[in-house]
């Protein structure tokens, strides 16, 4: 299904490569191409529009300058209280607020609703666009109403692709939007750009999540396309529908690659058109010898209906070997579930398997994802005269928009959806991060959502819940449902379906949605609620730095839905510190006491008190330290917490994973590495350090305190290798860290101690 080439190519259009290995050369001049790889470089779509957006003037370090941004509202209270407090008057450039995550004002009372009408007002004072709740899930807006092919757009999730539209778009944390708002860049080094070349056509049963799955299972685990983009080329993409492209692009952040992008055809053009903004199209290619740093070969024709078991995406499988090997595999599951959670739930798989199959308890087609119209309509033609039973078996459907639901039921979809058993919901991304339809205890979900981390469908580890979900196609998951829950793949299905045209009726948001043209009032006065809070005060980088280890997590992988947990606790994001209570309660449960006892002595520092009686012990770290440098005293020293994790950041762009450890005194990661550029962009952007040790044996463990001489001075003065000490038992056992590549920008905001004093101390400049 998916074959990867990690050396070099070059395109010659028309599936055809040259592969960059000795006879390359000859082959290239045959061919009548005689330009090198840098040349050949310059010949991609990823960098005819980076090129085009980048302000620095280098070819190889970029300050890349969106065109528009788009937040929801789990993340855009913080970012534009992160940039009210360093200036804001205006937002520069087009910015949406679409309210998809917390649309359910269920938790805390009005919080939710509170930050809406924040969105809302914020919208109309600088200048912005706001998309009600249920209107539209933030990506299927941006798709319908943003997207154009050449541009560029920046988005505070981290599934913000809309490559197939021909839109480099990227999600990353919310101080990365901070930036944009505020006039700065998004600074990267050059990305290498990986080709996929799609080949064949899907046969009948087999949709984009199939291709998705096959796709992150071939490339995941080996980090092949880490930060870099994936540019979409070949016959294969101009046998796809505009629709399936999106659905295969949205799931490229699974892969870990930065962006994506596609070509674009007459199809691209009349999905723009038919949203009334033709305007926005032009035909993508590479030019002719294009160079790619890698190619990824995927023939659609031999692409299987797909399922990602739990806990990943990366887990994949064809429906058919999990019906063949389903002990072992629901086993290997078992194993995993151990991994994740130790001893705080019993992981059963045995009572899923009845006679000889696996049966599932509920079905999911949602989100940015699933919820397309094609994927419904396709759903609802394999449903169509099924019964899906009253047993424990259920299945929710959430188009993606409002226009997408107005278009199911005037063609009569819903109806067939509906009259099957199926219950049709509203645009909310909810089940795709556990604020909405969290399976029962032990309960398997099958769902067309973006992610299958623990925990993320909402159960809760320390109180002894577990559900699972494993990740497959709408199609698939309509004939597991007409099978009342016995897990089956589309392409069992002898049925014709019908296809339906789309007709997008624009006056649903132009009733409802607010958008300023681009004007500000300044006169709107913001609506706050009592749970929307100032971030406290953070203290700049101190000369010395004293850590406390308060976490030691040994996963291969940690996502960010276990760094700060996903669900109801969202309602808490625009309160920095009700929301920090929450940080690493499913994997560290201990954190935030921890955190907070140093934290305390790290205040008693700041104010000059005595840091023995705020910090129990810490006097005799104090006189080991100064065995071996007597210059530190508590008038140069500061004093945090940090936590190990052999890889994390994983999955969401969420800044929070980073903003809550520094809300409790976090001045650092300790990492073998990081799992994606946006965790650790955000810790960066929290004046956190974000260290790297070499894998192997640790010489540290939880509890411990080390010591960091003259680390302020290592930060500015660009130290490749820092000097760390374990002290224990009145030693100081040494030990080395690196930072890693570090811009100047980012060096100036660890040592300012936040993104947000970076910015008032330039303000006052």
């Amino acid at each position: 299904m998916v074959t990867v080439h990690k050396s070099g190519a070059y395109y010659l259009g028309d599936g055809a490569w040259v592969m960059d290995d000795e006879d390359a050369a000859g082959k290239l001049a045959a061919a009548g191409i005689r330009e090198s790889r840098e040349e050949g470089r310059d010949k991609t779509m990823a960098w005819s529009i980076l090129s085009s957006h980048n302000q620095s003037g280098d070819r190889k370090k970029l300050n890349i300058r969106f065109d528009q941004l788009t937040s929801h509202d789990i993340t855009y209270v913080g970012i534009i209280q992160t940039a009210r407090a360093s200036g804001l008057t205006k937002f520069p450039v087009p910015y949406v607020l679409t309210n998809c995550h917390n649309s359910l004002c269920a938790v805390g009372g009005t919080i939710n609703e509170d930050d809406h009408m924040f969105g809302l007002t914020a919208a109309q004072k600088y200048g912005g666009i706001y998309v009600p709740p249920h209107l539209a899930v933030i990506h299927q807006y941006a798709r319908e109403m943003m997207a154009s092919a050449g541009g560029m757009i920046l988005g505070s999730d981290s599934h913000t692709r809309y490559g197939a539209l021909g839109t480099m778009a990227m999600g990353e944390g919310g101080p990365e939007l901070v930036k944009q708002l505020l006039g700065q860049t998004y600074d990267i080094k050059r990305p290498e750009v990986i080709a996929v070349h799609l080949s064949g056509e899907p046969k009948r049963g087999v949709g984009p999540h199939d291709v998705n799955i096959a796709l992150i299972g071939a490339v995941f685990e080996s980090g092949f396309v880490k930060n870099k983009v994936l540019e979409f080329v070949g016959e294969g993409v101009h046998r796809l529908s505009e629709d399936y492209r999106i659905g295969i692009d949205v799931m490229t952040t699974e892969t870990t690659c930065l962006s994506s992008i596609w070509e674009t055809d007459e199809k691209t053009r009349e999905w723009l058109a038919l949203h009334g903004r033709e305007e926005a199209y032009r035909k993508l290619e590479p030019e002719r010898g294009a160079y790619y740093d890698g190619v990824i070969d995927i023939d659609l024709s031999t692409v299987e209906p797909m399922i990602a078991m739990p806990f990943h995406p990366s887990m994949a499988y064809t429906i058919e070997e999990v019906n063949h090997n389903l002990k072992d595999i629901l086993h290997g599951v078992e194993e995993r579930a151990k991994v994740s959670f130790g001893e705080q739930v019993r992981a059963d798989l045995s009572n899923k398997i009845v006679n000889g199959k696996l049966r599932v308890d509920q079905g999911i087609i949602a989100g940015c994802a699933g919820g397309g119209f094609e994927n419904i309509c396709e759903a609802a033609g394999i449903l169509d005269g099924e019964d899906i039973g009253n047993d424990k078996f259920s299945l929710s459907v959430y188009p993606a928009s409002q226009p997408i639901y107005a278009e199911l039921i005037r063609n009569g979809v819903a109806a067939k959806l509906m009259d099957a058993g199926a219950v049709l919901k509203t645009a909310f991304c909810g089940p795709c991060f556990g604020a909405g339809d969290t399976p029962a205890n032990n309960a398997f979900s099958i769902r067309h959502s973006t992610r299958n981390f623990p925990n993320r469908e909402g159960s809760k580890p320390q109180k002894g819940q577990i559900s699972y979900v494993a990740l497959m196609d709408a199609r698939s998951i309509a004939a597991t449902a007409a099978h009342q829950g016995f897990l089956t793949p589309a392409t069992q299905m002898d049925k014709d379906i019908p296809t339906y045209s789309y007709h997008f009726d624009s006056k649903i948001y132009e009733k409802r949605v607010f958008d300023s043209k681009g004007q500000a009032d300044p006169d709107v006065e913001l609506q706050l609620g009592p749970n929307i809070r100032d971030w406290p005060k953070m203290e700049p980088l101190p000369e010395n730095l004293a850590l406390r280890v308060v976490a030691e997590i040994h996963d291969p992988v940690t996502t960010t839905d276990e760094l700060i947990p996903s669900g109801e606790t969202s309602s808490y994001r625009s309160n920095p510190e009700g929301l920090a209570e929450f940080t690493l309660s499913r994997k560290a449960p201990d954190y935030v006491e921890l955190a907070k006892a140093v934290r305390e002595g790290e205040r008693a520092q700041v104010v000059g008190a005595c840091i023995g009686k705020a910090l129990p012990g810490f006097h005799d770290i104090m006189m080991a330290i100064r065995t071996k440098f007597p210059e530190v005293s508590k008038a140069n020293i500061g004093i945090g917490s940090t936590i190990f994790a052999v890889k994390p950041g994983d999955g969401s762009a969420r800044e929070q994973a980073a903003s809550c450890q520094k809300v409790l005194g976090g001045w650092a990661n300790i990492a073998n590495e990081y799992a994606t550029k946006r965790y650790r962009s955000n810790l960066i952007n929290w004046g956190m350090l974000p260290f790297v040790i070499a894998p192997g044996d640790l010489p540290f463990e939880k509890m411990d305190y080390l010591f960091f001489p003259r680390i302020r001075e290592a930060v500015a003065n660009r130290k490749e290798k820092i000097q760390g000490y374990v002290v224990k038992e009145g030693t100081l056992v040494p030990f080395t860290v690196t930072l890693g590549d570090l811009t100047e920008e980012e060096r100036k905001i660890i040592l300012d101690g936040c993104l947000i004093n970076y910015n008032r101390r330039s303000l006052k400049k």
